[in-house]
């Protein structure tokens, strides 16, 4: 059984052999000919030339400048302001995204083209060649966006003129001015320098002059009206280092007072209103005037602390804080001006009690001949000598507003003194009512033309 086995498998070989010997050429030639068959070249395996090799990297040593020797290069900068995103009085700095594109020729990257073409790369490239070594002077954080690849286009064209440009958010400093918060307008800059390149090796200049910058039409910001952008450039010297060019972008933003007003100033001018009620409520109701002093002095010094709270810690006095501490005295006046009615009330009627115990036992009324010689007291003379306990006091038994008496000293004593008693405490409420908001307007009219 095996041989026959070993007999067909021999013999199934000897065949297969001898179809390819004699089929093999015109099944091929069937291929060849039939369109089922055929299969477009591979592009991919065609010799082709590569950038680098038609740039000539390899053949240049570009960890020096171009024209390393020679003049210095001329770098043209353009900036496109994507976005302004905060603005920080407590950290005293901002926030803002951009492009940032740089402009210069290196011969060393000029290649034949038939057809005047440019070449773009990605940051791949970048990093094989010489760029300049921008900075951001005075900035706290930058990167570069790399989502979904990193934000960076390096375009050559066949002269050697060289396009980079990269998109970057940069957080800088911005020195405020806060003495007229929230009246003020601020101008920041943001400022571009070469980091190791003086102004003998690279020139930087804006491409454009002030048309180099470019900003988008919605930019906007919640507290700042955005006035206008605009650049400069100046020399900036360095003792160990030298001269170096520095751009500048200047934009001035001028505050929204709309929220503040809201906020801060029509609570501050409502509490200074409401603490004059005091003056019109009856100097004897102790539970309603004192309570409502305390209260809009507390709420006084709650605006005050919740307005420090979101400002930086300045050594000078702001506007807010002027108008907000002088709304505060005016509040605190309203309570102190109770005391001083309260008090002198209470001294009115410790002297009105003295007189009504002292004058019927110890008192003696001058004769109305003798009370004609005064004329302070004079139309006192008829008085009924039956009535001298209750001199003074009106017939429906209120408490007087006006007292006035003359006293018999002991006679004994010292020769007869004339002492004048002349209280009137409902005047200090008269006058307040008046006079606090008289000097709070007045006020008013003065700060507000003064900051706005």
């Amino acid at each position: 059984m095996r041989a026959e086995l070993v007999v067909v498998c021999l013999w199934l070989t000897g065949a297969a052999t001898s179809w390819a010997q004699h089929g093999g050429p015109r099944l091929e030639t069937f291929r060849q000919s039939s369109p089922m068959f055929k299969r477009s070249p591979d592009m991919t395996k065609s010799p082709m030339t590569k950038s680098e090799q038609l740039l000539r990297i390899d053949d240049h040593d570009f960890t020096m400048r171009p024209a390393f020797g020679g003049p210095p290069i001329p770098v043209g900068v353009d900036v496109q302001v994507e976005s302004l995103d905060t603005i920080s009085e407590v950290d005293m700095d901002f926030t803002m995204t951009l492009y940032l594109r740089h402009y210069w020729k290196d011969e060393r990257l000029a290649f034949p083209s038939t057809n005047n073409q440019s070449m773009t790369f990605d940051s791949r490239l970048v990093k094989k060649i010489w760029v300049p070594d921008m900075f951001f002077v005075h900035s706290k954080r930058s990167f570069i966006h790399d989502t979904t690849t990193e934000n960076v286009m390096l375009r050559v064209y066949p002269d050697g003129n060289v396009l980079y440009s990269l998109r970057v958010t940069v957080t800088a400093m911005c020195n405020m001015d806060l003495s007229r918060f929230p009246l003020d307008t601020q101008t920041c800059s943001l400022e571009i320098e070469s980091y190791a390149y003086t102004d003998d090796d690279l020139m930087l200049y804006w491409k454009k002059g002030n048309e180099s910058l470019d900003t988008d039409e919605r930019i906007s910001l919640s507290q700042f009206l955005i006035q206008k952008f605009h650049t400069t450039t100046k020399l900036a010297f360095y003792s160990s280092t030298g001269w170096y060019n520095r751009l500048y972008i200047h934009f001035t933003l001028r505050r929204h007072i709309f929220f503040f007003l809201l906020q801060t100033y029509f609570p501050a001018t409502l509490m200074v209103m409401l603490s004059w009620v005091s003056f019109w409520i009856d100097r004897r109701a102790v539970p309603a005037r004192v309570p409502l002093g305390i209260t809009t002095v507390l709420t006084m010094s709650t605006i005050i602390t919740g307005v420090n709270a979101s400002m930086p810690r300045v050594s000078y006095i702001k506007a807010v804080d002027i108008y907000l501490w002088v709304s505060f005295v005016f509040v605190f006046l309203s309570v102190i001006e109770y005391a001083a009615v309260n008090y002198l009330s209470t001294v009115q009627e410790r002297k009105e009690r003295k007189l009504r115990e002292r004058l019927p036992c110890t008192c003696e009324i001058g004769q109305p001949d003798d009370m004609a010689v005064d004329p302070q007291i004079s139309g006192y003379g008829t008085m009924d000598f039956n009535m001298t306990g209750n001199y003074g006091m009106p017939e429906n038994g209120g408490r007087p507003d006006r007292m006035l008496a003359q006293v018999a000293l002991n006679p004994q004593a010292r020769p007869r003194a004339n002492v004048n008693i002349w209280i009137d405490t409902h005047a200090i409420d008269k006058y307040s009512r008046v006079l606090f908001p008289g000097a709070y307007v007045l006020f008013n009219i003065i700060y507000w033309s003064i900051y706005s």
